[in-house]
């Protein structure tokens, strides 16, 4: 059986790893003891690692990394919204945790790399060496494979559940599943230095989404200008079907 790391098993990790286990033997990393225990019960081999944002400890090589066939990184390396200012360190000290690996590799990035304007957005208006959260990797791992994700989405993350202002923007957002499709598709595909935005197709405003979540009508007007980003390059280069593709349905179950 391969072997997958995922490096920061959190929200977004565990959904990974939950998809994968079948298929692969999980690797993972938390920063948290208390979650080692859960982790392990599901069968996946975890190790106790942090990533801190300064250079007072670095980190010994990963012991299983020669071992695995790929690793997921979801540990951010960038501040809020932009990423232009670079956790350099935090980037520095994965790096020494994964050592000179040569395996296929996965970066979470952000949308959030583009800039906020009214415009439809392609991952050729912005190269990840003109992304410092992304150059820093992408450096030291040339093959590694960014994906810019969009709001992550879905269980009990919908837009209902939160005090959401600017009702009428448009929405960037992905669900958790079809992150894992991506991956699913791109491991099997042994792809390497990819780019994509990874972002469900349709784009409606972050009322009609409560209202759809909360079985209500929309009765206001459709907005369809604003700043959106394009999954056009993943749907053509993966021939990608998206599961979830309307933000406004990610609390409804699809049956497949």
């Amino acid at each position: 059986m391969k072997k997958i790391g995922i490096i920061g098993c959190g929200w977004l990790g565990g959904h990974i790893a939950e998809r994968l286990s079948p298929q692969y033997e999980i690797f993972v990393t938390t920063t948290s003891e208390s979650k080692i225990q859960g982790l392990s019960a599901k069968g996946y081999h975890t190790t106790l690692m942090g990533f801190p944002d300064d250079y007072t400890e670095i980190p010994a090589t990963w012991e299983v990394a020669s071992q695995l066939d790929a690793v997921i990184i979801t540990v951010p390396f960038s501040g809020v919204r932009g990423a232009e200012i670079p956790l350099q360190e935090r980037a520095q000290n994965l790096l020494a945790f994964l050592g000179d690996y040569k395996g296929q590799v996965f970066l979470m990035s952000s949308t959030g790399v583009y800039p906020d304007i009214e415009k439809e957005f392609t991952e050729d208006d912005r190269s990840p060496d003109d992304v410092p959260s992304e150059s820093i990797i992408k450096d030291q791992l040339p093959q590694v494979n960014i994906l810019r994700l969009a709001g992550l989405m879905g269980d009990q993350r919908l837009l209902k559940n939160y005090n959401i202002s600017n009702l009428d923007l448009l929405v960037n957002h992905i669900h958790y599943a079809d992150i894992c499709s991506v991956i699913e598709k791109m491991l099997e595909n042994q792809s390497h230095a990819k780019v994509y935005n990874v972002v469900a197709p349709i784009h409606p405003n972050k009322e009609e989404i409560i209202n759809a979540q909360k079985n209500l009508p929309y009765s206001g007007n459709r907005i369809s200008k604003g700043r959106t980003i394009s999954p056009s390059k993943l749907i053509s280069e993966l021939d990608f079907e998206f599961q979830y593709p309307d933000p406004r349905y990610f609390h409804v179950a699809v049956v497949s």
